[in-house]
């Protein structure tokens, strides 16, 4: 075992169980001798650069605690996206303060970031392993089965369209729902855990996995519409057309672009603005709604996952355990087992850095405006116990007298 004082960082987008992950690799450190001191980076990566550190070892066991059942990032989260020079800067602020051992929660990026700073540790030759711990709301971490956060956003997803079928049920129309996801489409398949009768929505469900056709969309809408009366959809706003440009692009000539230089397309609700008025133009259809779900993906109070919170504590305690006892550096991923159970493996970095991983062919239907069986199967054990359920009154009509 190294010797040294133990340094933990948040990054990246925040999500209801990511504290989960910090509290159990901080409550597990403290269990080391070998174990100095356990500091905190605020603000992820850049708080290591501006030597922003909170000493968590003076934190009471009873508030780290509490903290882990609060949603959203305690130590704060940043979007910065380290290059080697910027890593280089990380590593020299964890040798100026004698860490032996540091711990990343994050997900593409934030692996990659670890990936780097273990490579410049092992080329000066100071002793410090470095351990990524998977978050991610969008699922995409290579290797994993799936990445704590995203349970817990999956059923605020599925709940929010249970809710939103039930009003549309209520006063018919075309409702257009857009849900996080730039690459990967779990996020926006998770809507149809919402559904219980066979008319219920999403009854649509597009995903960036398939290239999106505006015009065939607006045809799927109009038949469902013209079978059911009404339509509720559900779409990631990473959709793209066959060229891979984003749909927001083909339908508006005004974009936002984020730090990276990425349009933007989360928060903004400009996707499904547009979406609307495009099925109004095209169907004729007055009512037709849109929202985009945004931020309440990620951190909503009340609406979390009990396997969730299990897992996003294992893997920070797990992740402290394959530093102290391994050899090597590495990424946390977790594999399911039997019909529900899970095992955390310890893999090499360059197996998750920088990589995405995407919704498997067998998830979505041959259509490509569904999900199938098997993603229903995948993903509900992930929700937990609890989750609502909906129902209607049965149709006992009274025979009509005037109208008959």
């Amino acid at each position: 075992m190294f010797k040294g004082k133990v340094l933990v960082a948040q990054g990246g987008g925040p999500t209801a169980v990511i504290n989960q992950s910090m509290v159990g690799a901080v409550l597990e450190s403290r269990k080391f001798r070998n174990v100095e001191l356990v500091y905190g980076a605020t603000h992820g990566v850049r708080g290591i650069v501006d030597e922003n550190f909170l000493d968590l070892t003076q934190e009471t066991t009873h508030n780290l605690e509490m903290v882990a059942e609060t949603p959203s990032s305690a130590l704060g989260s940043t979007r910065d996206k380290p290059d080697l020079k910027y890593c280089q800067e990380i590593f020299k602020v964890l040798k100026a303060h004698e860490i032996g051992y540091f711990f990343y929660i994050g997900g593409n990026d934030s692996s990659d970031t670890v990936r780097i700073v273990s490579e410049e540790a092992s080329q000066a030759g100071y002793d410090l392993r470095c351990v990524h711990i998977p978050k991610t709301i969008d699922n995409d971490l290579m290797v994993n089965d799936h990445t704590p956060g995203f349970p817990s956003a999956a059923r605020f997803v599925a709940q929010a369209f249970m809710g939103i079928n039930l009003d549309n049920w209520a006063l018919p129309g075309v409702y257009i729902g857009v849900v996080m996801g730039r690459h990967a489409g779990f996020l926006t398949a998770a809507s149809a855990l919402g559904k219980k009768f066979p008319d219920d929505g999403p009854h649509l469900i597009y995903l960036p996995e398939r290239t999106f056709d505006p015009e065939q969309f607006v045809s799927d809408v109009r038949r469902v519409y013209d079978t059911y009366g009404r339509c509720v959809v559900a779409v990631s706003e990473g959709i793209h057309d066959a060229s891979g440009a984003p749909i927001i692009t083909r339908l508006t000539e005004h974009v936002e672009r984020d730090a990276h230089g990425n349009i933007q397309l989360s928060g903004t609700g400009a996707l499904a603005d547009l979406l609307v008025d495009l099925v109004k133009q095209k169907t004729g259809i007055k009512r037709v709604r849109g929202d985009t779900l945004g931020y309440l993906q990620r951190s909503f109070v009340g609406c979390v996952s009990d396997v969730d919170q299990r897992e996003a504590r294992e893997v920070g305690e797990k992740a402290v355990q394959f530093a102290m006892w391994g050899e090597r550096d590495g990424s946390v991923t977790i594999h399911r087992t039997g019909f529900y159970s899970v095992d955390y493996h310890f893999t090499e970095l360059k197996e998750v850095a920088g990589k995405t991983r995407v919704m498997p062919d067998n998830f979505i239907t041959e259509g490509g405006n569904d999900v199938t069986d098997a993603f229903l199967m995948y993903l509900r054990p992930l929700l937990g116990r609890g989750m609502p359920d909906a129902y209607r009154l049965r149709n006992n009509y009274v025979p009509k007298v005037l109208k008959p």
